[in-house]
């Protein structure tokens, strides 16, 4: 895989999204049997969107230069999207109207401001991570949680890589199917938002050449937002731990996103985030003992 094209890009998500919806589901009287074509005709899009069919037509053929937001919010409203492919949308849009493409690489990196914030998290799990779901800071009881994750030796880690490529992720994740399902659609976003990455291109290279089941996941063209919800782990070392997570940018980091897990008090997750606090302190310890020259900090990287 060479380059993430935007055309291809803007044609994919549109026409899935058309085929995806029956003339029943948009209001449409559904005449005959044999319509050739799998949901929405693009002349039925056209006219529940306020628009010629041949002003659909060029933009279904990956042309959204000049689309006003009200004709794209039109689009939103004939395809039935959601926030998250509304939003897609519309950066696919920004993104043609851009002009001459820039080869930006997501922020592998934060400050030492950043990681001095992680580290004052001590009783949950924290992490920042970039649009490729590279992991580029954790705090001490991010790195236990993540234990599985960072065993692959390559850096930055990256949970998209260890969902698809390494066994022990479906043990690991309860919800295995739902994440890797989350984790392909994440990377579509990042691909519309910054299709030129480099190593964003390498990375859908990768697991598409050695992951079937992401091949299939990448070409539904599914997106979806990443803000908060429940995630359920088996650590190998504490067991199962049903925690809730909260995703927020970084205003002034941009490109970066702090993921914060946490437990409600009283609860058998709370009990497991306590013992491996504990098990991650042994962890130090027995860092310091082999290398007794070192910091805990310095044996962070």
């Amino acid at each position: 895989m060479g380059q993430i094209d935007h055309r291809t890009e803007v044609r994919e998500f549109l026409s899935s999204r058309r085929a995806r919806i029956t003339p029943e589901q948009a209001g449409l009287p559904a005449y005959g049997s044999n319509r050739r074509v799998k949901g929405l005709r693009r002349e039925e899009v056209a006219m529940l969107a306020g628009v010629s069919v041949d002003y659909y037509v060029r933009m279904e053929r990956g042309n959204l230069s000049g689309a006003s937001d009200s004709v794209l919010d039109a689009l939103v409203g004939a395809l039935q999207l959601d926030e998250a492919e509304r939003d897609h949308l519309f950066t696919l849009a920004r993104t043609a109207g851009s002009g001459r493409a820039r080869r930006r690489r997501a922020p592998s990196t934060v400050r030492p401001a950043v990681q001095r914030v992680l580290d004052a998290i001590s009783d949950a799990p924290a992490w920042v991570r970039n649009g490729r779901h590279d992991i580029v800071a954790m705090n001490r009881l991010g790195r236990a949680l993540y234990a599985p994750v960072l065993a692959d030796p390559r850096r930055p880690a990256n949970t998209a890589r260890f969902v698809y490529l390494d066994p022990a992720a479906r043990e690991f994740f309860v919800d295995w199917e739902t994440v890797s399902r989350d984790s392909a659609s994440y990377l579509r976003l990042e691909a519309g938002r910054n299709p030129h990455d480099p190593d964003l291109v390498a990375l859908v290279g990768e697991l598409s050449t050695r992951s079937e089941l992401f091949r299939q996941r990448w070409a539904s063209h599914d997106v979806r937002l990443h803000r908060s919800g429940q995630k359920r782990l088996r650590h190998p070392v504490v067991g199962r731990l049903d925690l809730s997570f909260e995703s927020m940018e970084l205003p002034s980091e941009p490109g970066l996103v702090l993921n914060v897990y946490t437990a409600s008090a009283g609860t058998p997750a709370a009990d497991g985030l306590a013992m491996l606090a504990s098990w991650a302190a042994t962890q130090d310890e027995a860092d310091l003992t082999e290398q007794p020259g070192a910091s805990v900090e310095e044996l962070r990287g």
